[in-house]
């Protein structure tokens, strides 16, 4: 444990910023999750609307600097491309 008074806070915020990322990065996890799932299922619009949500968390991730800008745009292709697949298919 640091002795410096602004030492003890940078070790408070720290920890509290990784808690606040993990949650968030977790939510996102989840949200591909459940379009991936959707989207298995082939049932399009429960994956649309799972596409809406995952794709509003990847761009607020993406802002926050949780992920990078590149990696968020990349993912969000991928869900769509599925998305279409499957659209096409119904």
């Amino acid at each position: 444990m640091p002795n410096i008074k602004s030492a003890i806070k940078r070790v408070k915020v720290s920890e509290k910023r990784r808690l606040n990322n993990a949650s968030h990065k977790s939510a996102l996890r989840t949200a591909v999750k459940s379009f991936e799932t959707a989207a298995a299922s082939n049932n399009v619009e429960t994956a649309q609307a799972a596409l809406v949500t995952a794709s509003k968390k990847l761009d607020k991730a993406a802002t926050k600097g949780l992920i990078h800008k590149n990696a968020a745009a990349r993912k969000k292709s991928r869900l769509a491309k599925k998305l279409n697949a499957i659209s096409a298919q119904a």
